[in-house]
């Protein structure tokens, strides 16, 4: 927990008890379903729960914003994000069935009255939202050009609505293929763990 206590020193009792459980949890579930890469289970904290709560790190939403998280798998980034931002709605949506239902659980656990979960396949969903999360479920102009149309028009932020995709590595060529405006953010440049040495958070934005 000192992992995110060292960059958001703000959270209140509730917030980290949730982290904590949320925590504790994805130990008790990921021994039943394979949520996230057991080798990966010792860093829960720095490269799973912090990764998903970078973006609030750089994105501060206003009451009421609607988000839906695509391929959420586990509900990452969602579940971090949706305990951190309580006054937003968050939609958690994966096509694998028996991650949603571990999911649901979750969110009932953790007493999250701002989550839903469905199990649908992204291209199927009608409703518009605010934002898009995402952790890299796919190249980034693929995911760009399937879920484009679901980014609402009216804006609720000072800043655009539009995809906010966790990402790493060197996607240059990626980029060059968006129609959108795109603003990159270098998550080394907030974390000292070298886990973000190639971590980025892009925004695309009309």
């Amino acid at each position: 927990m000192k992992d995110i206590l060292k960059y958001f020193d703000a959270l209140n009792e509730d917030q980290i008890r949730k982290i904590e459980q949320l925590h504790d949890l994805y130990l008790f579930w990921n021994e039943k379903i394979n949520l996230i890469s057991r080798k990966e289970m010792p860093y829960l904290y720095p490269r799973h729960i912090l990764h998903s709560l970078s973006i609030a790190r750089v994105f501060d939403f206003a009451p009421n914003t609607k988000i839906i998280d695509i391929g959420t798998g586990g509900g990452l980034p969602g579940l971090p994000l949706a305990i951190y931002f309580p006054q937003v709605q968050f939609h958690l949506v994966d096509s694998i069935g028996k991650k949603i239902k571990v999911v649901n659980e979750l969110i009932k656990e953790l007493k999250l009255e701002n989550v839903t979960a469905t199990q649908i396949r992204g291209e199927k969903i009608k409703d518009r939202y605010d934002f898009i999360t995402s952790r890299a479920v796919t190249n980034l102009p693929q995911f760009f050009q399937t879920f484009k149309h679901l980014i609402a028009n009216r804006q609720s932020n000072s800043f655009p609505n539009g995809i906010i995709y966790l990402k790493g590595g060197d996607f240059d060529d990626e980029l060059k293929k968006l129609s959108w405006y795109y603003r990159i953010y270098l998550l080394k440049e907030i974390f000292t763990d070298n886990f973000f040495d190639t971590k980025k958070i892009v925004h695309v934005y009309k």
